[in-house]
């Protein structure tokens, strides 16, 4: 049976994470073993980001690409001072995604050249500046990204960091779950309570909540899929009738015989899949689609909510290969570099390195 069909079934509740647990992070990782306790981000210096653009600029056109260095402050507070500089509205101002406000991060903005006043390369404001110029034909938009990378130092006690160290190698050689992380669900799991309410009381929430609801929901679905999927030990192994998806792009296909896909899974390029659960798109079918509609099934409303509101199915995969993997022993505890896809999360490779207090 289709899951979406299944869930909207109502077939028998599955257990699931209550809404008050979702900041303790309560999704279930993959890589036995004692995981060291350690902490990260306790200053904004511990976790850089730096954005990588899908595109060089063509150098001519009617926008300026700006290549911006931000520290304690977030997009939009940037976003608008560029306005400002450049003479425009704040829509006008382009950006390929949100970044961590508690961070050294590196990203792009795109501002028109037509009433530009001033040299953007001396633009500054509190806690950012302009690190390099650029033209472009067309404005940034959002999700035109290739992936980030990340430098981050966790801070651990001197006897944990070759274990933390082993840790990490072993996760970035085989993969970890590519949840999404606590973020997406808001303070104190909020977002989801939200969009529960949303569903069940029917009141329409402003557009900017309707957005953010929606996508909370959608990645909880998912990262529940994935959390029965860790569980048994299938999250990183094709299941009959998987829905396989290539790392390269969003396209995928039904796999009819796991066996004869296992050289294209080990070199990473396909993964499993789950579901961000909408109308349409591709389906899995047998083993895979059985587990998904019993996970599903035990949130029918959710499903059904998503469904109504007209969003389209997507497929995301369930393992994330860190790239350009490596950690050095640092001061403080180990520093760890790596690049991600667009869409996946730091957290996801940090929590199956080291134990968070507060983490299941």
């Amino acid at each position: 049976m289709n899951p979406l069909a299944a869930a909207a079934a109502g077939a028998r509740q599955a257990p699931r994470p209550a809404p008050a647990d979702l900041p303790a992070d309560p999704w279930p990782v993959a890589h036995p073993g004692f995981r060291p306790p350690g902490t990260y981000r306790v200053r904004a210096e511990d976790f850089e980001v730096t954005e990588h653009l899908p595109f060089e600029p063509e150098g001519e056109g009617n926008h300026l690409l700006l290549r911006v260095q931000k520290t304690g402050v977030n997009t939009d507070r940037v976003a608008k001072d560029l306005a400002r500089l450049a003479g425009c509205r704040p829509r006008d101002v382009g950006y390929a995604g949100l970044k961590d406000r508690h961070a050294v991060a590196v990203q792009h903005f795109s501002v028109p050249v037509d009433r530009l006043a001033g040299a953007p390369e001396g633009w500054s404001g509190p806690s950012w500046r302009v690190l390099a110029v650029d033209r472009v034909r067309k404005k940034l938009r959002r999700g035109a990204l290739a992936g980030n990378g990340f430098r981050l130092l966790l801070h651990l006690a001197p006897g944990a960091r070759c274990a933390a160290g082993a840790r990490f190698e072993h996760a970035a050689r085989v993969g970890v779950p590519n949840y999404f992380g606590p973020q997406r669900f808001g303070r104190e799991g909020g977002n989801v309570s939200g969009v529960r309410r949303w569903f069940a009381e029917g009141r329409e929430p402003g557009r900017r909540d309707r957005g953010m609801y929606l996508s909370a929901a959608r990645s909880y679905l998912f990262n529940r899929v994935l959390a029965a999927r860790v569980g048994d030990g299938s999250w990183d192994r094709l299941l009959p009738g998987e829905l396989a998806v290539f790392a390269d792009s969003n396209s995928g296909f039904v796999v009819t015989d796991p066996s004869a896909e296992q050289a294209r899974l080990g070199s990473g390029d396909i993964h499993p899949s789950g579901p961000l659960p909408g109308l349409g798109g591709m389906t899995p079918a047998d083993d895979a689609a059985r587990l998904e509609g019993e996970v599903l099934a035990g949130e029918a409303e959710l499903v059904k909510g998503v469904c109504d509101r007209e969003v389209r199915a997507h497929r995301r995969a369930l393992r994330l290969l860190p790239a350009e993997a490596r950690w050095e022993p640092a001061e403080r505890g180990i520093r760890v570099a790596f690049a991600l896809p667009a869409g996946a999360f730091a957290t996801s490779v940090v929590r199956e390195v080291i134990w968070v207090r507060g983490e299941a």
